[in-house]
């Protein structure tokens, strides 16, 4: 039997993906105000479609989700209209997309929510940091609690966003519970002190997930979603007490999901501790039934390694991916990367986005 590697084919789902690697969602904010994708998006994603699957950049699935400037969202139908022109294009160049569906929850500021209200969350607990408004850093608010009657609306959101990226055209939709934003925040005890039945034990604090992967899936079928979760990421102040306790249980929990996939980012692992008693996320492959993504600053070689190893089916790249379109042909050719250039990555316009050069054919 072969050796896995970066370019052997995956059949996922209904999908059969050319490689195994993925184009990890990378906010760029270059939206419209108003959550628009446009004819910037279209060229950067079309560009990139020699990935075996390009997960978007995160997504809002309600002016309420959102935390940034300039992030697009799928609540109404100039947005859904403009991913269907992304999607097209992606399809037309021979690749496949998801898009991934985002709420950040605490993450956010009254700049940047309906009538200037206070940002959701599972506890009134402020993160340590700064929130990015339009008129620049500010300090995050302490948010304000969900009731629970309120819980609904936000899992009816998902399903709703989760309808429009159908529409849209995706090939299928990534529920991103990680990287502190709310349904992660619900997740890890630091972030999560509610005494209700969406707080105390890790089954508890997952009913939210797996509320949403519910209506998610009633939507697409499971086999066109998945899941990211970042188990070790102290990112946007969070932190809990047992992190292998409580993400081996959740992921016990996604096993009856029979989802396309699981995304563990290992992000954090290069701070252990920071979040909590640190643990390798790829222990994770071993309680995950179906097709396990991970990410974390791979390169060719060290992604060739993990999945040889059988301790991941898929690598997700990042600022690789921002420098190179067409990342998979340089690593087959073990051709040279362009340099990235961060002072580009959020906000702009073609500069550092869509204008890195190709490898000459």
């Amino acid at each position: 039997m072969a050796q896995i590697d970066l370019f052997s084919p995956l059949q996922l789902g209904a999908h059969t993906l050319k490689n195994r690697m993925v184009m990890a969602p990378l906010t760029r904010n270059r939206a419209s105000r108003d959550g628009v994708p446009g004819t910037l998006q279209v060229d950067y994603y079309r560009q990139r479609a020699g990935a075996g699957l390009i997960l978007t950049e995160a997504t809002c699935i309600s002016p309420e989700a959102a935390g940034y400037p300039f992030t697009p969202g799928l609540w109404n139908g100039l947005q859904v209209a403009g991913w269907a022109d992304v999607t097209a294009a992606v399809h037309d160049a021979g690749g496949n997309i998801f898009c991934q569906l985002w709420h950040v929850g605490r993450i956010s500021h009254p700049d940047l929510q309906p009538d200037g209200a206070l940002p959701v969350a599972p506890s009134a607990i402020a993160p340590a940091g700064e929130a990015f408004t339009y008129e620049g850093p500010k300090p995050f608010v302490t948010p304000r609690a969900l009731d629970v009657a309120e819980l609904p609306d936000i899992v009816n959101a998902y399903r709703i966003a989760a309808k429009n990226a159908l529409a849209a055209g995706f090939d299928g939709v990534e529920v991103h519970a990680a990287n502190g934003y709310l349904l992660d925040e619900f997740l890890r005890d630091g972030s999560n002190r509610r005494s209700d039945a969406y707080g105390g034990s890790v089954d508890n604090r997952a009913r939210l997930l797996l509320e949403v992967l519910d209506a998610v899936c009633g939507v697409w079928g499971a086999g066109r979603v998945g899941v990211r979760l970042s188990p070790v990421q102290p990112f946007n102040d969070m932190q809990d007490r047992d992190p292998r306790g409580t993400f081996t249980r959740v992921v016990e929990l996604l096993n009856a999901h029979d989802l396309a996939y699981l995304h563990v980012t290992e992000m954090g692992k290069d701070a252990p501790g920071a979040a909590g008693p640190f643990f390798d996320p790829l222990e994770l492959r071993s309680v995950w039934k179906g097709v396990f993504m991970t990410n974390a600053g791979y390169d060719k070689a060290s992604a060739n390694t993990v999945l040889a190893a059988g301790r991941a089916d898929l690598v997700a790249f990042g600022v690789p991916f921002i420098a190179n379109p067409d990342l998979p042909e340089r690593y087959r050719r073990d051709a040279p990367l362009n340099a990235a250039d961060p002072a580009t990555f959020y906000g702009g316009g073609e500069e550092g986005y869509t204008d890195y050069p190709f490898l000459e054919t």
